[in-house]
């Protein structure tokens, strides 16, 4: 009965680490979701306001993108188009 006892104690030390460490990357995937989120919504409220946008809309984007050190800011499957929600499609 003790070794029972000594194996679910055990068991029971292992699930709870195991659960404060999810509760850390759910936490740290959070703040990246309202990271990104807060960057949509000034792109596009900067997209909305008069005289906002240069015309080209997908230039400053693309150049960005391009100016990263590879690798250093690699996008999740999620954001890259993967297994998230599906991509709008174009008008």
């Amino acid at each position: 009965m003790e070794r029972l006892n000594t194996k679910l104690y055990l068991q029971n030390c292992y699930i709870m680490k195991e659960n404060e460490r999810l509760r850390k990357a759910a936490q740290l995937l959070n703040q990246e979701n309202q990271a990104l989120l807060s960057e949509l919504k000034h792109r596009l409220a900067k997209s909305a306001a008069p005289g906002g946008g240069s015309g080209n809309s997908n230039a400053a984007p693309a150049a960005n993108r391009a100016s990263k050190a590879a690798g250093l800011d690699a996008a999740t499957p999620v954001q890259a188009g993967g297994k998230g929600k599906p991509s709008a499609k174009p008008k």
